[in-house]
């Protein structure tokens, strides 16, 4: 047992306190100047088709050699993308999560406000053209074990997160602008993307419109965006279909809390940022809704989380199973749903802050950026801007907003600036 004279003082506790906020908030700024000073552009971990090397070479133009490609330079440890002639691109997910940061450090007294307009901006200049929503597609063309989606074509997971960024805006500034760009990219999920076998199963198409096979974090995002399009507007047409999908995917949850990815063959795993996607939807619709339907769900899938995806040292894991790769991606889905679901576990911000302190320690490069993975035997040191980045800089100012008062915030704003 720790002596009296060996225990902390309340004194000693706010300076250390204040210490961690000091660091949180001085990465963040300076991940903010990095990705800035990017134009909030960057590579990709599947950017490798936006070669300009392997698009003037036909030989490498089918299925499997863009598939061999794609997992070649993921998984390299040196980032060759400048040799492919690979550029620097924006994504709007990525976009869509710096909006959602923004308001968190907006709240907090931190100006953003013309980063706020500049993004945006970019948003609206990256819609896909061809189809009557404001929905959005990934930078660059992704080869599936099917099917070669192209560049820009719009999906649920790219348009979901700019709709939410566009809605945490909204939800501050109360600009129609942006809560009719959110409303349309929920009406292009429920009229393009919703499905139902007409019996028990309900989904949203994904990764395209006419897959039909269910992936639990696709459904739990779509059905959250709809929640709190729902919550917004009053449009019941957005509420039923909503509510059918959540119940599908959360009655797919494991007893012992898990959910397999999705249900097809080759998606039977388990892993920490797409579990959660779904706790941190969950909270969400719980919220828009004011139910308390989904709290048993969500209670045994955090006990789950909590129980497989951390080390004692704060590292976090991949998969439920095992540790590696250590993924910055994990880091940061794990500090926020620790974060959004504080209330489950009293020392859930303690925890965060363990997390964060062990990925600044292994996983900060000191020119403002995150590396990407750590493996058994070496490190990624590639800078990748939607998947971790911008992750990141969520997560960061997530906790400077949780664990900040306001005064605290200005004190400690003051003290970075008088050391950079």
């Amino acid at each position: 047992m720790q002596s009296r004279a060996d225990s902390p003082t309340a004194s000693e506790f706010m300076t250390s306190r204040l210490t961690t906020d000091k660091s949180v908030h001085a990465a963040t700024l300076k991940l903010l100047a990095y990705c800035r000073s990017n134009n909030w552009a960057g590579y990709e971990p599947y950017d490798v088709l936006n070669s300009r090397i392997v698009q003037a070479l036909p030989i490498l133009d089918s299925r499997i050699p863009r598939l061999a490609l794609t997992q070649f330079l993921k998984r390299s440890p040196i980032n060759i993308r400048r040799l492919l002639l690979v550029p620097k691109t924006q994504n709007p997910k990525a976009l869509g999560l710096f909006l959602s940061a923004f308001m968190k450090l907006s709240s907090r007294g931190i100006g953003v406000e013309q980063d706020v307009d500049s993004v945006v901006e970019q948003l609206i200049a990256l819609r896909s053209q061809g189809v009557p929503y404001w929905c959005w597609g990934y930078n660059f063309p992704w080869q599936t074990r099917v099917n070669l989606v192209p560049r820009w074509e719009p999906n649920l997971v790219c348009t979901t997160f700019a709709a939410i960024g566009l809605l945490d805006v909204y939800e501050q500034r109360r600009d129609e602008l942006h809560l009719s760009m959110a409303l349309s990219a929920a009406q292009y999920m429920l009229n393009e993307l919703y499905w139902s076998d007409g019996k028990s199963k309900f989904g949203f198409g994904y990764p395209l419109p006419s897959v039909r096979c269910q992936v639990h974090n696709a459904n739990l995002l779509a059905a959250d965006l709809l929640c709190r399009i729902y919550k917004h507007t009053g449009d019941q047409s957005f509420l039923e279909p909503a509510l059918k999908v959540a119940r599908y995917s959360v009655g797919q949850q494991h007893e012992d809390g898990g959910w397999d990815y999705g249900e097809a063959r080759n998606q039977k795993w388990i892993d920490n940022f797409h579990t959660g996607f779904n706790l941190c939807a969950l909270r969400s619709i719980t919220r828009s809704l004011g139910t308390h339907e989904f709290e048993p769900s969500l209670r045994r899938g955090f006990e789950f989380y909590r129980a497989h995806f951390f080390r004692e040292d704060g590292a976090v894991r991949y998969f439920h199973d095992r540790t590696y790769p250590i993924d910055t991606h994990c880091v940061a889905q794990s500090i926020i749903t620790l974060l959004d679901l504080q209330d489950l576990a009293h020392d859930n911000v303690q925890l965060a802050r363990l997390v964060i302190d062990w990925a600044m320690n292994h996983m900060w490069d000191e020119q403002g950026f995150f590396y990407y993975r750590i493996l058994r035997l070496c490190t990624i040191r590639t800078s990748y801007m939607r998947w971790t980045q911008a992750w990141m800089f969520l997560a960061l100012s997530m906790l400077l907003a949780e664990t900040s008062k306001p005064a605290q915030m200005a004190e400690v704003h003051d003290a970075v600036a008088l050391e950079t």
